[in-house]
């Protein structure tokens, strides 16, 4: 396969960069169709996004990869900021910037995948955008349940205790920097020291971002204490409803400790919709293992953008 090609594009007041991946030679023709993929949180667009657009330009597909505002190559400050929003405005960007390829993209058939975090995002981007013909996601997420219920398992309920030590720790990050006292901002999870006695999320994390699996420079788990007061009362899924009656498929692992987004953002959901799960994986490895999530994308996505 070729190289993709490095892409620029406005969101708001950033400047995001993505490479869009061409569909293989000899590859069946999809007729224009292409899929917007958007990075986990603390991620960037050369990790599992690359991955899977890869394997969507292999079945014929343009594939649009972006790192998010503030993070990767895109600007934005400070780095590794996550604010819902900016994401949600990322993808949509991302969105009308393919419907500027004329005579490559076909308008009418734009797709989104989002993985992690950006399951959450995409999810409510296709709410609100119906440009976005179909949805998939893969072990998604919502950013603003982890915050609020202080961590991302099915048993941790929505906690004042959680949402207060949240804000207080964004509203010292705030007014340190009003006091021109910034400090770096602090690694979400270590890739490289992990305690035994670590939550097997980020034990299951730092197996993926912390080895050649996944490990790049620019993806630094490093997130400002700001994003979380920015997150608190955000919520990916409470509309999953108003996707329909465009179709919605949900990836995830058997064994992710975050398969309950999925289940539940399903539940809510109307026809035509999907839960897709596989068999023995946790949350990151369907990042890079592609066996059963890749045919299955290929296949939900030529149904659904013809």
């Amino acid at each position: 396969m070729s190289s993709p090609a490095k892409v620029f594009y406005p969101s708001f007041q950033l400047n995001i960069c993505g490479e869009l991946h061409a569909p293989a030679a000899g590859a069946p023709d999809r007729k224009g169709a292409a899929v917007v993929v958007s990075h986990p949180m603390t991620g960037v667009k050369e990790q599992t996004s690359t991955d899977y657009a890869k394997a969507l330009a292999q079945a014929g597909f343009y594939a649009l990869t972006f790192d998010a505002g503030y993070q990767g190559e895109s600007t934005g400050e400070p780095r590794g900021l996550e604010d819902p929003h900016q994401r949600v405005e990322d993808i949509k960007a991302a969105v009308s910037y393919l419907t500027t390829l004329k005579g490559k993209v076909d308008a009418s058939r734009i797709g989104l995948l989002g993985i992690c975090a950006s399951g959450g995002y995409a999810s409510y981007a296709a709410q609100s955008d119906s440009r976005i013909r179909a949805l998939a996601t893969v072990s998604a997420a919502c950013v603003g349940r982890m915050t609020r219920n202080g961590g991302v398992h099915e048993h941790l309920k929505e906690n004042a205790q959680a949402i207060a030590g949240a804000l207080q720790f964004a509203g010292q990050w705030r007014t340190n920097v009003a006091d021109g006292a910034p400090s770096e901002a602090p690694a979400m999870f270590s890739t490289t020291e992990v305690p035994d006695d670590a939550d097997q999320f980020f034990k299951d994390a730092a197996a993926y971002y912390g080895t050649s699996r996944g490990q790049h420079e620019r993806s630094t788990q490093k997130v400002p204490p700001v994003s979380y007061d920015l997150m608190v009362a955000y919520d990916s899924f409470n509309l999953q409803h108003i996707i329909s009656p465009r179709p919605l498929l949900m990836i995830a692992g058997s064994e992710a400790q975050t398969l309950h987004y999925s289940r539940t953002a399903v539940e809510t959901a109307k026809e035509p919709k999907e839960l897709f799960i596989v068999q023995g994986k946790n949350h990151f490895d369907i990042y890079d293992d592609l066996n059963e999530s890749g045919p299955k994308l290929v296949d939900f996505f030529g149904k659904n953008l013809q």
